[in-house]
């Protein structure tokens, strides 16, 4: 039996939609949730006086005992199809959220949208929708949840189809290729089993549309790009970065560089799942030994590249971005903590223009814009166009995400 093709997905939409539930009933019907714990948070859930919350209810706990750090079993987040298998990229609805879908080492390859049948497109609705427009994530499955409250009508599915197909052609998707699913998580109709209760409706269920999801290409004829997660000192086998390839390939014996430290080694061994292996490939999560490279010039953040491309160093980049949530407006002077790969730095905007570009003074909450940044300190910024996941970040203040965004062009330091 070949080995199925990882995906990595991620559920996005307003906090009331459903998303929990969803997800909870994906893992409770593909078998990853035990009959007893179901058993046991419907319980629980009654206790607490919300009968219709168990599926929710599994999804929350879980985050619960990850935010206290208790680990739990990670399959509680996979799932597979008859295709593929299926990573969940971060519980919907976790405050990072945005954060992770951008800096997390796994870079989503599809979302599904969810929309409650009940309310419609909402605030947040837009929000992820552009966001996941923004980050690169072009398939898209929208899940018209909750049917069961507006007693499977089809005049109320249509109403929220008409206003999700207006928000994605706004937002630049192709409509046309973008499954609608109408369903209700909590009964289970048209996730994994077609529903009686719609026989108006004649598309794929949810596992039916995850299956026709093409797989991610895997960009191995571009220059390496490895950004450092890590780096371990390991007896015997001295300096081990560890990272994961977004682009390029690794083989054992090749001369890299290091940016922004410029340092120069030779890979002489790779491990993956603790084998080694004589090359690695986009999506590999790897431990390498860097011979004569010193401790100082390798470190988190830091990017490894061929010696004969190297990473750029970025004296002030140019970015599209969307404010996501700020109390006030961005404007010229604002020097926010940007998070890029898994580099973390200050940079200062410069200049701010909108969409069209033209000068603005502020970008406020909800707004698109091009700006300039200059970073305060050195770090690698590649294209988006080139090097999608080094090209993609996260602005962080006071807390939370305050906005996100992709980079268009680099001027780089000399």
């Amino acid at each position: 039996m070949a080995k199925k093709e990882h995906m990595n997905i991620v559920f996005i939409g307003h906090v009331d939609a459903g998303k929990s539930t969803t997800v909870g009933r994906i893992l409770y019907e593909t078998g990853k949730i035990d009959e007893q714990v179901i058993r046991r948070l419907k319980e629980e859930a009654e206790k607490h006086g919300k009968q219709t919350f168990e599926f929710a209810y599994v999804m929350d706990r879980l985050k619960e005992e990850r935010e206290r750090g208790v680990t739990i079993d990670i399959s509680h987040q996979e799932f597979e199809t008859p295709k593929y298998f299926f990573t969940i990229i971060d519980a919907p609805g976790h405050k990072d959220f945005v954060k992770n879908m951008i800096t997390g080492a796994s870079q989503a390859d599809a979302a599904v949208l969810v929309v409650s049948g009940k309310d419609g497109v909402q605030p947040q609705t837009k929000e992820h929708t552009f966001l996941a427009k923004v980050l690169g994530i072009n398939q898209l499955i929208v899940l018209v949840s909750k049917m069961d409250a507006v007693d499977y009508s089809q005049d109320a599915y249509n109403k929220v189809k008409a206003e999700v197909e207006q928000l994605l052609k706004g937002v630049g998707y192709d409509v046309s290729k973008i499954p609608i699913i109408p369903a209700s998580a909590y009964y289970g109709d048209n996730l994994v089993k077609k529903s009686e209760k719609m026989s108006w409706y004649n598309g794929p269920t949810l596992f039916e549309a995850f299956d026709t999801l093409q797989s991610p290409e895997r960009p191995v004829d571009k220059p390496l790009r490895l950004p450092i997660q890590d780096v371990l000192t390991i007896t015997g086998h001295g300096l081990v970065p560890v990272g994961r390839i977004e682009t390029g390939t690794m083989k054992e014996g090749q001369k890299v560089i290091v940016m922004p430290s410029g340092a120069v080694g030779e890979v002489k061994r790779i491990e993956m799942h603790h084998q080694e292996v004589p090359e690695a490939i986009p999506g590999d999560n790897i431990g390498f030994n860097l011979k004569g490279v010193d401790k100082k010039d390798v470190k988190r953040g830091y990017v490894v590249g061929p010696t004969d491309n190297p990473p750029t160093i970025a004296e002030e980049f140019t970015a599209q971005i969307i404010v996501l949530n700020h109390p006030t407006a961005i404007s010229v002077g604002y020097t926010p903590v940007f998070h890029i790969h898994t580099a973390t730095f200050p940079g200062r905007f410069v200049e701010i223009k909108d969409p069209q570009g033209n000068p603005k003074d502020f970008l406020k909450t909800g707004e698109a814009g091009i700006v300039k940044v200059q970073p305060l300190k050195p770090v690698v910024v590649e294209k988006y166009s080139e090097f999608g996941p080094l090209g993609r970040f996260a602005i962080r203040d006071m807390n939370m995400t305050v906005a996100a965004g992709v980079v268009l062009d680099v001027k780089k330091k000399q």
